[in-house]
């Protein structure tokens, strides 16, 4: 438990949505946006090896994150900064219970 994220879980193994919970006052707020220590049940003792951030001009843009195999299989944080996004998750491993279901 973080009591700078809230971790939660989806209808699909693995899957997590995590909420930040901003601290403030009259000034404003801080936010954390990534800690290692309290997304350690996140990121199974994986390390994090970089971070991109992308900028889409037009609104409707479609963007892909494309399925990875071991070892090369990344752990993805999608964050919107300004404006909104419509994230969508796709179960593609073979015998899931939950597999080709979205959320």
């Amino acid at each position: 438990m973080s009591n700078r994220f809230d971790i939660l879980d989806t209808p699909l193994r693995g899957l997590k949505v995590l909420q930040r919970k901003p601290i403030g006052d009259a000034r404003g707020y801080l936010e954390r946006v990534f800690c290692t220590h309290d997304l350690a049940t996140v990121l199974h003792g994986k390390d994090i090896a970089q971070i991109n951030c992308t900028f889409t001009a037009k609104r409707g843009t479609v963007r892909g994150m494309h399925l990875q195999w071991p070892p090369h299989a990344e752990i993805k944080f999608v964050n919107c900064l300004r404006g909104e996004v419509f994230d969508v998750a796709v179960d593609l491993r073979r015998g899931s219970p939950t597999f080709l279901q979205w959320h």
